[in-house]
């Protein structure tokens, strides 16, 4: 097996080997982020590129062609994400999913978007022969990064592709693509792995209390894994009892505690926690938080539907902003307690 797919996507890799004999120019890769996308396509990537593919698809790893891929020098291979990404390993930003860092040479703070410029320095490389013959190979991800400018700009390269190049694209989320990008491309959708594997591959990670991560992380286990790795297990409980216990009081404390934790990852612990309750009300079931069974539930009987589906709501409007605050600080209070009041 390759060292760039994981367990869970060995069937997709098999079903992918059939389109090798009519090679559409663009395929779109989705599924849930998390789950191994930008690995999966760039082991794609290269054994196209490959001069001795293996019989079950996968690139030699031998060959002065992988030798360029693996060097990140091949002069038929360009990738394309935001800068934001550009100092990580490809872990899905996906999403990709695992925090980005800042680059060391400059305090601006990188880009998330893939911008135009990017799609535009793609054309030298698409107007010359290639250097082995072969195909020239492109890989953008997470397309939904693609910001207008550069979702046009691409629809223009795909209506006319240039012969001998195959783009690779891969996206969390299809419904944030522009519709003409989509029915540009071919769509190959990437399973989400089953609990029972995505366990077996965290616990081979040596991840302490797998289960817990998984289930928090809706079933993602890169997600799961990045998280595990973070340090923030203690924060995140703190988070989690004050979510189990809302007062007033405990918001202010737990936001007074918990303003360096990244928001981002707060919110979206605040979102699952909120499906949670409103899955339980409706319907006895709790998907991310088994543990807080009793809590949940407990919630999800005293609070009114009408103020739940509004605080699901302000939950979203926050997660969209929630990267940009003017002050971590107050944005956190005013979360918390507007939680700790609407389940008073």
């Amino acid at each position: 097996m390759s060292a760039n797919i994981y367990p869970w996507q060995q069937a997709a890799w098999q079903q992918l080997q059939t389109l090798r004999s009519r090679m559409p120019h663009a395929i779109l890769f989705h599924g849930a982020a998390g789950t191994g996308k930008s690995h999966f396509i760039e082991a794609f990537a290269q054994s196209l590129l490959c001069e001795a593919v293996l019989p079950d698809g996968h690139a030699c790893g031998q060959c002065a062609s992988c030798g360029w891929f693996l060097q990140a020098n091949h002069p038929d291979y360009r990738r394309v994400r935001p800068e934001a990404l550009e100092d990580d390993l490809p872990a899905e930003g996906e999403e990709g999913e695992g925090e980005t860092k800042k680059t060391a040479k400059s305090s601006k703070t990188p880009s998330r978007e893939i911008k135009i410029e990017q799609i535009r320095n793609l054309a030298d490389f698409m107007n010359i022969s290639t250097h082995r013959q072969g195909l020239r190979v492109v890989v953008l991800y997470p397309a939904e990064a693609l910001n207008l400018p550069a979702s046009n700009a691409l629809l223009k390269t795909l209506e006319e592709p240039p012969p001998g190049t195959v783009f690779l694209l891969a996206s969390n989320s299809l419904d944030r693509l522009l519709p003409t990008i989509l029915s540009r491309c071919r769509k190959f959708a990437l399973p989400m792995p089953t609990h029972a594997q995505a366990l077996a591959w965290l616990r081979e990670q040596g991840v302490p209390d797998a289960d817990s991560w998984l289930r928090e992380q809706g079933g993602a286990p890169l997600t799961a894994l990045a998280q595990s790795e973070g340090g923030n297990r203690e924060e995140l409980e703190l988070l989690l009892q004050m979510l189990a216990r809302p007062a007033v009081e405990n918001a202010l404390r737990v936001a007074d505690k918990l303003q360096k934790l990244p928001l981002s990852t707060q919110v979206s612990c605040l979102q699952r926690w909120l499906y949670d309750v409103f899955s339980y009300k409706l319907a006895g079931n709790i998907r991310y938080y088994p543990r807080y069974q009793k809590e949940l539930a407990q919630l999800a009987d005293k609070i009114h539907v009408s103020r739940l589906l509004a605080l699901i709501k302000r939950a979203n409007e926050r997660r969209a902003v929630a990267d940009h605050p003017l002050s971590p600080k107050l944005f956190l209070e005013d979360m918390l307690l507007d939680y700790a009041a609407s389940c008073a």
